[in-house]
């Protein structure tokens, strides 16, 4: 019993997309290291907080999804767990609560010994964010905004705030380089959305793939592939990344493959299974980024 309840709760968080959380904390623990302020019981802090925050954002889908219906039916979306009843709704309510408590105390915490209160401002935009995502009344995620909203979280504010969590002091090159990593990440969101197509456009879901139809959403694939690549080419021109940054572009021929891939698919639905491609194109880049910088700085 204890084995199914356990899998019930790994299946709900979905750990497959935690990495979305590692590699920007990754990236501002070494820039804040390069600035001689590295401390390991702050960045794991920081890295507690923000993994109970990408947790309970994955919980308040699944939660707010039950009830407009949107994960009904032949729909894939979600963790599944509650149309499974292996989970309750009152139980996922509970763990978000003492989850949210928790990030609260940790955030509050980083606050303190950091002495940068302004950061209170992102906790606060991260925290309606997880939450607003689907829930009523403003469900961006149903007005094509979600990718928007989850690149800059994890991509802007995560590296941002863990270098300034860590440093108590703002730059500009953290931010331009959680350029890359926001979109990468608001990508995943992207082609997670396509096998939902139609059943989210059913439901009144709106999200940016359902916008732009089955035509349209492959040019958005290759336009986030192309500005992820230019950004990583803008910040070696401009200075901000060494040159060995565009060892990036080894990564061409698996965007190439996920290009072929869902040209080649029929039935968008089979794409479900398949997004491990466009993970490991986030994750491969994002330690390419964060290795030049630990290298060359």
């Amino acid at each position: 019993m204890r084995g199914v309840v356990i899998k019930a709760w790994y299946q709900a968080s979905r750990p497959q997309f935690f990495v979305a959380t590692m590699v920007p904390l990754a990236l501002g623990g070494v820039l804040a290291a390069g600035e001689g302020s590295w401390n390991l019981w702050r960045w794991l802090a920081v890295l507690a907080a923000s993994f109970l925050v990408h947790l309970n954002t994955n919980l308040a889908n699944d939660y707010f999804e039950y009830y407009s219906g949107a994960d009904e039916g032949d729909s894939i979306g979600g963790s599944r767990v509650l149309q499974e009843e292996a989970i309750t709704l009152p139980q996922i309510r509970n763990f978000m609560i003492a989850a949210y408590i928790g990030a609260l105390c940790l955030g509050l915490w980083i606050l303190w010994v950091s002495q940068a209160w302004w950061l209170i401002f992102i906790m606060i935009f991260a925290f309606l964010s997880s939450i607003y995502y689907t829930a009523r009344p403003i469900r961006y995620g149903y007005h094509g905004l979600g990718e928007l909203f989850v690149g800059i979280n994890m991509g802007p504010v995560m590296v941002v705030g863990t270098y300034v969590a860590l440093t108590g002091q703002s730059s500009m090159r953290p931010l331009l380089l959680s350029l890359p990593i926001g979109l990468m990440v608001a990508l995943i969101l992207y082609y997670q959305s396509f096998p939902d197509i139609e059943t989210d456009q059913r439901v009144g879901k709106y999200t940016l793939a359902v916008r732009l139809g089955r035509r349209g959403s492959l040019w958005g694939y290759r336009i986030f592939i192309s500005f992820t690549y230019f950004t990583f080419i803008g910040l070696v021109i401009s200075g901000y990344l060494h040159f060995s940054a565009l060892s990036s572009l080894i990564t061409l021929p698996l965007a190439y493959k996920v290009d072929k891939m869902i040209r080649e698919t029929d039935d968008w639905v089979e794409l479900h299974g398949r997004g491990s491609k466009v993970r490991l194109f986030y994750l491969l880049n994002g330690l390419i980024l964060t290795l030049v910088v630990v290298v060359f700085g």
